[in-house]
């Protein structure tokens, strides 16, 4: 059990059987009335954010998660397979519960969720930027670099991401794995 003194970024709350992370929470003591927390809670499972509020003192449900390092192994109908780093135990995820697997590729490690009581994997992490190669790509002409203007590329994960116009095929970029934006060149 918790309280809203508590409340830090990246907890993990049980609110009515369901898991939420806070991404942001801030204490107010208004002029009058009692004190309250505003809070914006991500969805473990869905993603979606909502906002709640909560008076100062309430208690809550904490869930105790743990941060594991696994590596991707292979993809099959069952889902996606990993392997852990340290104990090299295999599980199968879902593709929902990774965020940016279309830029995952064999020999990728992810920071996985895990639910300590239960054993559970809630949600995996993509590192924030990958590296990856450019399968496909319209070739860029000469003198193609001086405007802002973006193309679409394919990378050897098969996702798409759209690319300046001086870019090639065989190239590597850096992406954002967050936004899947296109970060810079690497030599």
């Amino acid at each position: 059990m918790a309280t809203t003194a508590d409340f830090r970024n990246g907890m993990c709350l049980d609110i009515d059987g369901t898991y939420y992370f806070i991404v942001e929470f801030l204490h107010v003591k208004p002029g009058k009335g009692p004190a309250f927390v505003r809070t914006k809670l991500r969805n473990v499972v869905t993603g979606r954010i909502l906002d709640k509020t909560w008076n100062a003192g309430v208690k809550v449900e904490e869930v105790r998660i743990e941060r594991r390092p696994y590596q991707f192994l292979y993809k099959d109908d069952m889902g996606y397979n990993f392997m852990h780093t340290e104990t090299y135990e295999q599980v199968s995820i879902p593709g929902e519960s990774i965020e940016g697997v279309q830029f995952l590729k064999e020999g990728d490690v992810v920071e996985a969720m895990v639910h300590a009581a239960s054993d559970t994997i809630l949600t995996c992490e993509m590192p924030p930027n990958v590296v990856l190669e450019v399968t496909y790509t319209e070739p860029g002409l000469k003198g193609d670099t001086a405007t802002n203007t973006l193309k679409p590329a394919t990378v050897e994960t098969g996702a798409e991401v759209r690319v300046p116009l001086f870019i090639n095929v065989g190239e590597k970029i850096k992406i954002d794995t967050r936004t899947g934006d296109y970060l810079e060149r690497v030599r």
